[in-house]
């Protein structure tokens, strides 16, 4: 288990001090985090930063987003515009939620359930008779594209295309293979980056002559006070989909299953009563908390916890800290499917708060519901590291044996 360093965190940037509590077993690190302090001055992406590791002060920066900006990420994944709706900030922040958020409540996102659950069983006749498959690889990596393309009303062979813009744009430097500082690794990113604006134009070219009954069309007929979305709208919107709604979903299943296959009291809970399936979705978002990290600007001087902040500092808000801080939690260190009051901040929190949250969530119950009813028995693979990558706590690959344990 990872351990706290020992050197001043003021000497030591954000992504150090988190690359070693965004393993298989980070809330220790968090506990660390959290007996540090409140408010940890280190070095950011880009300047001077803070890490906020406690709930009350979390809650803090989510309540104000006046102080703390979300505006002044622009440009980081390779966009040329601040994505709608997380990089804008009040008050045309409300307009765009308005627009969205009806798009994207649970009413809304029922009648996507059943498809959800064929594909769910769909992906699983195409490997529930091996001994062995690799999780990541074969199912959480192509699922959430998969509901994206359905979404899209877009044909599954767009699949590939799909998942090489996804990686491009998130993990440059694992496609290629070099260190993130490398300049073939930012030059790349903006490449994927203009090759998903075109993809976007092209098809809302496409639905702009013949709607059909998908998210698109929605999104081209979506108004507000009689006025539409202008194309650059629509385009920064679809950016942040491809972006945020893919990587965060195979995150969450990677990380509930491999929880899951070393807690078989647990699974068996499951099978036996797949009514508990919702609150457990929420445990395993609050205990393993697949987004580690959202990041704010400070727009001026300020204090948080303590701590003055000046205008300009980069402020990293850990989730996982947050999730598992006994302040909030009662037995924040047990994980309790039964748990009934759960405020987790696995979504983000405040205005900002993850608009897609209501399909997460009905991906990952149709999930657990599903593959538990036909496969009780799975663990890893004797022999196996589990790796997760930086931030966004997802596998390369999660080798699974399917069965009970011998």
């Amino acid at each position: 288990m990872a351990q706290a360093p020992a050197e001043s965190t003021a000497d030591r940037s954000y992504m150090e001090l988190m690359n070693s509590g965004t393993g298989r077993h980070p809330q220790q690190t968090y506990r660390e985090l959290r007996d540090t302090g409140a408010v940890i001055p280190a070095r950011g992406l880009s300047g001077p930063a803070v890490i906020v590791s406690r709930r009350t002060e979390i809650d803090e920066v989510f309540r104000h987003p006046e102080i703390y900006s979300s505006a002044l990420h622009h440009g980081r994944l390779g966009n040329v515009r601040p994505l709608i709706p997380i990089e804008i900030d009040p008050p045309d922040h409300r307009k765009f939620r308005r627009i969205l958020n009806p798009l994207f409540t649970p009413d809304a996102l029922k009648v996507h359930e059943e498809s959800v659950r064929q594909l769910v069983h769909d992906m699983i006749d195409g490997f529930i008779d091996q001994p062995e498959i690799d999780f990541s690889k074969q199912f959480s990596v192509p699922l959430p594209s998969r509901v994206f393309l359905t979404l899209f009303g877009l044909p599954v062979d767009e699949l590939p295309t799909f998942l090489r813009m996804k990686d491009g744009i998130i993990r440059p430097f694992h496609v290629l293979g070099k260190s993130p500082q490398d300049p073939e690794v930012r030059a790349y990113q903006l490449q994927t980056a203009n090759s998903i604006y075109d993809y976007f134009n092209r098809l809302l070219d496409e639905r702009q002559s013949e709607r059909r009954n998908d998210l698109l069309s929605q999104l081209l007929d979506a108004e507000l006070d009689g006025e539409r979305l202008s194309r650059e709208n629509l385009l920064d919107i679809c950016f942040l989909f491809l972006t945020a709604g893919l990587d965060t979903v195979t995150a969450s299943l990677d990380c509930f299953f491999a929880y899951l296959a070393d807690h078989p009291e647990q699974r068996a809970q499951i099978v036996a009563d797949p009514e508990i399936v919702p609150r457990v979705v929420e445990e395993l978002l609050r205990w393993e908390t697949p987004v580690t990290m959202v990041s704010r600007f400070a727009t001026r001087d300020t204090e948080l916890g303590g701590c003055p902040i000046k205008a300009g500092t980069e402020v990293y808000l850990s989730l996982g800290s947050a999730n598992t801080d006994d302040q909030e939690f009662p037995d924040a260190d047990e994980v309790r499917g039964g748990r009934e009051a759960n405020r987790h901040l696995a979504f983000g929190g405040g205005i900002h708060r993850c608009l897609g949250s209501h399909l997460a969530r009905l991906e990952l119950r149709v999930v657990l519901r599903e593959w538990h009813s036909r496969i009780p028995d799975y663990h890893i693979k004797p022999g196996t590291e589990l790796v997760f990558t930086q931030a966004i706590r997802s596998l390369d690959s999660f080798p699974m044996v399917l069965g009970k344990a011998a």
